[in-house]
C-alpha cells in the first residue's frame, strides 16, 4: 500500500482539523440498536452526522476550511457552488468567523435549501443548472469579490475536516473490524480512510455507492479514474465524480465500493427511522443499505461494523415512499 505521504492529507491534517474546529462543530453520537443487529446479523455502530450542524458531515469540512485561511484572505469571503449542504456548511462557517459568503446556486435548487442559505447570511447568486453555468457564474463572482474559492470535496481542509468523524468514533468504538462511508466526489470516505487506516489499520475500509451513480465502484475496479456521467439515483448527494485529491486516497486504502439500488435505499430509510427513530437522507441511506447486502463480507469477517450516517436533510413532505 502507498505511504499516505504521498497523499493531499496526512493524519497530522486530520488532527490539526480536529483541534481548529472544536467549538463549531458537535461530537455527534454513536447509535446501536439490538433489533438491526439482528436484521444484520453483526454489530452495527451509526455515527450520526445527521445530527451535526446543518445537519450533515459537510459542517466538519467547511469549517476546517474557513478557520484555515490567513486573515488577509478571509477578509474577502468565501465562494463555493453548491446546491446542497456544502453550501449551507460553507455560509454558517463564514457567520462564525464574521466573514462574507457567496454561494452560487442552481435556479431549480429547492426553494427550502436556498432559505436556509440566506438564513445563514450568505448571498446566493442563482445560475442555470449546468455544471458550466455554475462555474461560469462562480469565477465571475471571484472576480468581483476576489473571495476564496472553497471546493465541495477536492480540498485538502474539506478531506481533513471530514476525516475527524471517524477519528471520533473510533474513539468511541476501538475495535472495528470496519467502517464504511457513502462516496460522492469521496471527501467524506477518503479522509475516513486516511484517519482509520493511520489509527486503526487493522481497520478494513469500505465505501457505498448507489448502482445509478457508480464511478467511484467502476473507477476502483479499474485502477483508473471514471467520470460520472449520467447519474440516476434518489440519493442527490452522491451525483459528482471522484476528484483529483480524493481519487488516489480511495484507490489505494478502500478495500471495495458496494453498490445498491434505490429500492434498498429506501427500504434502509425506513429501517432507521423504525429502529433508531432518527431521519437519515437517501445519501445516508446507502451505507446502511450496503451493510444489510448480501454483497457485504460475512459476519464471521466483519463481526463489528462502523457506519457513517452521512446527514439527515430531507423533505418530509416529499418522502420516497
Amino acid at each position: 500500500m502507498t505511504s499516505s505521504t504521498e497523499y493531499a492529507v496526512r493524519l497530522s491534517d486530520v488532527e490539526i482539523a480536529r483541534r481548529r474546529i472544536d467549538g463549531l462543530i458537535h461530537r455527534t453520537p454513536v447509535m446501536h440498536s439490538r433489533l438491526f443487529d439482528e436484521r444484520a446479523g453483526r454489530s452495527v455502530f451509526f455515527k450520526c452526522e445527521n445530527l451535526q450542524r446543518v445537519g450533515a458531515f459537510k459542517m466538519r469540512g467547511a469549517a476546517n476550511a474557513v478557520m484555515a485561511l490567513d486573515d488577509a484572505a478571509a477578509a474577502k469571503g468565501v465562494l463555493t457552488h453548491s446546491s446542497g449542504n456544502h453550501a449551507q456548511a460553507l455560509a454558517l462557517a463564514a457567520r462564525e468567523r464574521g466573514i462574507a459568503a457567496h454561494i452560487v446556486m442552481p435556479e431549480n435548487a429547492p426553494a427550502v435549501k436556498r432559505r436556509a442559505v440566506e438564513a445563514y447570511g450568505a448571498r446566493v447568486y442563482p445560475c442555470a443548472p449546468t455544471l458550466c453555468a455554475r462555474e461560469t457564474t462562480a469565477r465571475d463572482v471571484q472576480t468581483q469579490t476576489g473571495a476564496a474559492f472553497i471546493h465541495p470535496y477536492d480540498r485538502a481542509e474539506i478531506i481533513a475536516g471530514q476525516g475527524t468523524c471517524v477519528m471520533e468514533l473510533l474513539e468511541e468504538v476501538p475495535d472495528l473490524d470496519a467502517v464504511i462511508a457513502p462516496v460522492g466526489g469521496g471527501g467524506l470516505l477518503s479522509g475516513t480512510a486516511i484517519a482509520s487506516r493511520a489509527l486503526r489499520a487493522a481497520t478494513r475500509v469500505f465505501g457505498a455507492e448507489p448502482a445509478g451513480a457508480d464511478d467511484a465502484a467502476r473507477s476502483l475496479a479499474a485502477g483508473r479514474l471514471i467520470p460520472q456521467e449520467d447519474p440516476r439515483t434518489i440519493a442527490d448527494g452522491l451525483l459528482t465524480s471522484l476528484g483529483i485529491l480524493t481519487w488516489p486516497i480511495v484507490r489505494d486504502h478502500v478495500e471495495a465500493i458496494l453498490t445498491v439500488p434505490d429500492e434498498a435505499t429506501i427500504a434502509a430509510m425506513r429501517l432507521v427511522m423504525g429502529r433508531l427513530k432518527i431521519v437519515i437522507e437517501p445519501s445516508a441511506a446507502v451505507a446502511v443499505a450496503a451493510v444489510l447486502d448480501d454483497a457485504f463480507p460475512p459476519p464471521g469477517q466483519i463481526a463489528r461494523v462502523g457506519v457513517v450516517l452521512s446527514g439527515g436533510n430531507v423533505d418530509l413532505d416529499h418522502l420516497p415512499w
